[in-house]
């Protein structure tokens, strides 16, 4: 652990084998915090604890799960329990998205999508904070999107599922006024990861704005070290635009122009 890295409670970060995820909890154990890391790929996972402990000097525990099913929430939770003290940041950042005509698509990869991107995160959330409201301190992040903002043809599920995410924030946010918790909701825009091609089979458009996960990880850590801010939170530079947009249109208008652009 680095001098200017004081201890702190423990973090838990799902999704974080890779992409944004990965970049959350480095910076989460440079700033001190020992890790509980969640992802499938159990080989990635070692790799990002090795280098957790030697970068920060942090304790990590690793728990190789797939979130979308209800055995591999449950190892998550037994983990938890385990711990000496309760989980002080808790990055829900796990997800999948889909893309293409909804009647085409694969069951059982859409109704996995619902789970992954929304039951995981109420059952987790369920979790972590009651034990952060005892101690009067903790922080819930959720990895949403821009995309939670409107509906998106050909995105359907995902935009769904995303703005699940954004309005349990909202509504959590609100709950947990005056107690020493907070929650957010970071909505990031189109990101340069693995995510599009293993969800939606392709790269983004090369002249399409976009950031990096260590843009939205770097994001995502500034809203921690502030002492107040909104619970919904863009990311990068077309989120703010697209999120203030379809707020202004009509949904009929801004559903019609995304389906265009999606099909």
């Amino acid at each position: 652990m680095t001098a200017e890295s004081p201890r702190r409670g423990w973090a838990l970060v799902t999704g974080a084998s890779a992409g944004i995820g990965a970049e959350v909890a480095l910076r989460l154990a440079r700033r001190g915090h020992p890790l509980v890391v969640v992802a499938r790929r159990g080989d990635r996972l070692a790799a990002l604890a090795e280098q957790a402990r030697r970068e920060h000097g942090v304790e990590v525990r690793g728990v190789a799960a797939d979130i979308s099913k209800d055995e591999g929430r449950a190892a998550v939770r037994g983990m938890l329990d385990q711990l000496r003290s309760p989980i002080e940041v808790a990055v829900l950042n796990a997800g999948i998205g889909t893309q293409g005509r909804f009647v085409d698509l694969d069951r059982d990869t859409e109704v996995r999508e619902v789970r992954l991107n929304c039951v995981a995160v109420v059952d987790l959330a369920s979790h972590v904070l009651p034990a952060m409201v005892s101690r009067g301190r903790g922080d819930l992040v959720v990895m949403s999107s821009a995309a939670a903002s409107q509906a998106i043809p050909y995105m359907s599920t995902y935009a769904a599922t995303k703005a699940f995410e954004m309005r349990l924030v909202r509504g959590l946010h609100r709950e947990l006024r005056g107690t020493g918790v907070r929650a957010f909701a970071i909505c990031p825009g189109p990101v340069r990861t693995a995510f599009h091609r293993t969800g939606w089979g392709k790269d983004l458009p090369k002249l399409m704005p976009t950031e990096s996960a260590g843009s939205v990880a770097a994001r995502t850590m500034r809203v921690l070290n502030r002492r107040r801010s909104n619970p919904v939170v863009s990311s990068g530079p077309l989120a703010p635009f697209t999120m203030r947009l379809s707020g202004l249109l009509p949904e009929s208008v801004s559903a019609w122009g995304a389906g265009v652009y999606h099909q």
